[in-house]
């Protein structure tokens, strides 16, 4: 070994070592390699805070459920799509809430209807079908089918009827065929999943 020979250096491209063009380089491709990391981990980022927000509005604020059937037709016919808001769960008179009954089988049933009264409200439906809140005749200009009373049902309310605390009355717009607060009686606000903000037509999907 030719102990006089000297080592190449960084700067000594003649001698085997990187010269500035060469450090440029490496540099640029260090560079490069960081910000490609820096730019995944921010789509990264991205992709899991469009996912906290998404499950935020479906499942915290907002909900969607489809119209079962034909309860509140016209207004809101069977297979529309119903945006409800899940912070609102004490409905005014003439909302249209989301909730949950029990049928007599057991079985939660998801269902879509219009307040007409809340609590410490004083309900009456006549035999001439008339509805009558606090002594009142209310008048509905989105209803269309003239309210009858039910024939059998086993949950049936006794009219007039008071509300009780957190509790509401609903009917469904089709009063002809709804089944509603006359057949299974007035609602619980623990029974409320939540307020109609929008509804998305079936044939508009």
């Amino acid at each position: 070994m030719d102990d006089n020979k000297i080592p190449p250096t960084v700067n000594d491209p003649e001698n085997g070592g990187m010269g500035p063009d060469e450090i440029e380089k490496t540099g640029k491709k260090v560079r490069k390699r960081e910000n490609g990391v820096k730019d995944y981990q921010r789509l990264i980022i991205r992709i899991i805070a469009f996912v906290l927000v998404l499950w935020l509005l479906l499942f915290v604020f907002l909900g969607v459920t489809t119209m079962p059937n034909v309860d509140m037709s016209p207004n809101i016919k069977s297979g529309d799509m119903v945006l409800f808001y899940r912070l609102d769960k004490t409905p005014a008179a003439q909302d249209v809430i989301v909730f949950r009954k029990t049928d007599s089988s057991g079985k939660k049933l998801t269902m879509v209807s219009r307040v007409v009264a809340v609590e410490g409200d004083v309900v009456e439906i006549t035999g001439e079908g008339v509805l009558l809140v606090n002594g009142n005749a209310v008048s509905e200009s989105n209803v269309y089918d003239k309210i009858t009373l039910p024939v059998d049902a086993d949950f049936a309310p006794e009219f007039p009827l008071t509300l009780g605390k957190d509790e509401c009355f609903v009917l469904g717009d089709k009063r002809s065929e709804a089944t509603d607060s006359r057949v299974f009686g007035p609602v619980l606000k623990s029974e409320i999943l939540g307020t109609v903000i929008t509804i998305l037509r079936r044939n508009n999907i």
